[in-house]
């Protein structure tokens, strides 16, 4: 069977393991998992106990939750190189490296700020003083990152790499919580530019906003999420 990628909306994170899946061509199905409600109904805890997205179904048929390690799956399978690198070379690492940094420490710091959104009941003083801290802690993560970013056209290479595809789902962020202008951060500006008119990350954000558009030829179809609960879900 092909592996099943359940990725989240609005603004889920999992949108660029589906333009990863894009880069890498091998067949694969999806389930889109509204994340301000179906994901938070019991028996999406069948499925991932912590609630969250992206979930892998793998060609096997295990559950595999986590970002970092639905990356390390594909990777172990990009034969051809296309969207990582020879384990043992300079670039693996740098992969690495970026992509570690990207999924905590960069991800992390909108974390006060989507606790903000989120608090029920409101509570203005608080959610003020997290929007606060939440935005110190984004720009600082920006300018880490800023200063990471070489000379290549993509994180890595000349083309994108898994490491483009986790920045690109969180990179958004920026925008939607208003925390600062992206043209604040040049190189990281210009380099969201090249990954946004990616062909890939075209396809799977207007899969993200619910438009069937053309992707290459990859993506074998959806599966409602019932169905993947039902047949992968524990009982």
């Amino acid at each position: 069977m092909e592996p099943i990628l359940l990725y989240g909306f609005p603004l889920g994170s999992s949108m660029g393991l589906v333009a990863a899946l894009e880069w890498l061509g091998r067949p694969y199905k999806l389930s889109r998992v509204d994340m301000l409600g179906e994901m938070r109904e019991p028996s999406y805890r069948r499925i991932n106990p912590r609630v969250e997205t992206p979930v892998l179904i793998t060609d096997g048929g295990e559950v595999l939750t986590e970002t970092m390690a639905i990356a390390a799956w594909l990777e172990a399978r990009d034969a051809e190189r296309r969207i990582s690198f020879d384990p043992l070379s300079r670039e693996a690492d740098r992969m690495h490296q970026l992509m570690a940094f990207i999924n905590t420490g960069f991800t992390g710091a909108f974390g006060p700020l989507w606790a903000a959104m989120e608090m029920q009941p409101p509570n203005p003083a608080m959610q003020s003083a997290l929007r606060e801290w939440g935005g110190e802690g984004v720009i600082e993560r920006h300018e880490r990152l800023e200063e990471m970013i070489g000379d290549t056209r993509f994180l890595v290479a000349d083309h994108p790499t898994l490491a483009d595809g986790i920045l690109i789902g969180v990179a958004r962020w920026l925008n939607f919580h208003q925390v600062a202008d992206r043209s604040r951060w040049p190189k990281l500006a210009a380099l969201r530019g090249r990954i946004e008119a990616d062909p890939a990350v075209i396809y799977a954000t207007a899969l993200e906003n619910g438009e069937i558009g053309a992707g290459s030829g990859a993506c074998k179809g959806h599966l409602e999420l019932t169905e993947v609960i039902d047949r992968f879900g524990s009982k």
